[in-house]
């Protein structure tokens, strides 16, 4: 009895700067919300609490949800609120520019604003024993590129975009909490 060996796991690329901001403009908005409660209590804070969460969704969109998810069937693109999924079968081309860029069957070119871009060049002492080591996008690109060749047949999911549901429902939430904390600061 033979048994298909365990597909590879899904791999997410996302930049590097994405966490760090996320995190850092988090710890920001938390002392800015705690000043605001100890300055002026909680009320004040509460009708001052979405601008800071809307400083921080934006944020959240532009830095850190922007990805590119990778398995052996195809990949999903997360490019802010825009998310698009394809089997590898829909795939023409994967290059990088300044940017990684699926060029699809439908003759849409797809730049993934999350993943692996191209950086400059390292400057490194030179030394006869060192050897050149690759930059980190361009083996993001050659893993993303041989799971493509290797794809099986089957890898055909459909060309699908969506948007992002979740974050859209958070940002009407905040939107319609900023307009009461401006029809109470009115009253």
């Amino acid at each position: 009895m033979s048994t298909e060996p365990r597909p590879e796991a899904a791999r997410t690329f996302r930049a590097a700067s994405g966490p760090v901001s996320l995190v850092l403009c988090s710890l920001l908005a938390l002392f800015l919300l705690g000043d605001a409660v100890v300055r002026a209590g909680w009320g004040q804070m509460l009708l001052l609490a979405p601008w800071v969460l809307l400083g921080l969704w934006v944020v959240y969109e532009i830095a850190f949800v922007s990805v590119v998810r990778v398995d052996d069937d195809g990949a999903v693109v997360q490019n802010m609120l825009r998310r698009t999924s394809f089997g590898w079968s829909r795939v023409r081309d994967i290059d990088l520019r300044w940017q990684l860029l699926f060029s699809l069957e439908d003759g849409s070119d797809l730049s993934c604003y999350g993943g692996p871009a191209r950086a400059r060049p390292v400057r490194r002492p030179t030394s006869g024993d060192d050897e050149a080591k690759a930059p980190a996008g361009l083996r993001e690109l050659t893993e993303i590129r041989d799971r493509w060749q290797q794809a099986p047949a089957t890898a055909d999911a459909p060309l699908s975009r969506t948007w992002d549901a979740q974050a859209l429902i958070a940002l009407g939430v905040i939107v319609l909490w900023a307009v009461v904390s401006v029809v109470i600061a009115n009253a």
